[in-house]
């Protein structure tokens, strides 16, 4: 393959430098622009799916990252704390008042281990599990709202996960 300007920025790029070279410099400027980001576009779809959920979660009384805990839960009925915030990717600093709001709804309780104290367990109440029944619209309503048919949003979905392992699988080794 023979090597280009371009092809050396995209090297420079994925070994960590950022200093192009002259003939780069035109490939590098257009790469700065905005509406190039994928990291802005799935920021921008984020927010939208933020405001198309918060009125329809709204009525169920959780907030968006509550109702992914909610989700992991109705999958699995109890997880650590540990484990749900693997799941969720949310540290603990972030996590621990999302479940105290679940609680104090009288969704889930939070039991501390008694073979290890460090270990807490969550696990849904039967107002938690009963919301599943009118959380069930959900999807389909979300699916309706995007105008993709639902191969296409499992593309996206599996695309976003191998993208999502690509990033992690690149900040492990900047690490």
């Amino acid at each position: 393959m023979e090597r280009t300007a371009d092809t050396a920025l995209e090297d420079g790029a994925a070994a960590g430098h950022l200093t192009p070279s002259v003939r780069g410099a035109a490939r590098a400027e257009e790469l700065l622009r905005l509406d190039r980001q994928v990291c802005f576009a799935l920021h921008a779809a984020s927010r939208a799916f933020d405001a198309l959920y918060r009125p329809l979660l709204g009525e169920l009384g959780l907030t968006y990252p509550q109702y992914l805990a909610m989700l992991a839960l109705w999958e699995h009925d109890s997880l650590t704390v540990k484990e749900l915030g693997l799941a969720l990717r949310l540290d603990s600093g972030t996590l621990s008042p999302l479940l105290k709001r679940l609680e104090a709804a009288g969704l889930v309780v939070r039991e501390r281990s008694r073979s290890d104290e460090r270990s807490v367990t969550v696990r849904l109440t039967t107002s938690g599990a009963a919301l599943k029944r009118r959380a069930r619209v959900l999807p389909e309503t979300v699916l309706a709202s995007t105008g993709f048919d639902e191969g296409e949003l499992t593309a996206l979905h599996q695309s976003l996960g191998r993208l999502t392992a690509a990033l992690d699988s690149a900040n492990a080794r900047r690490s």
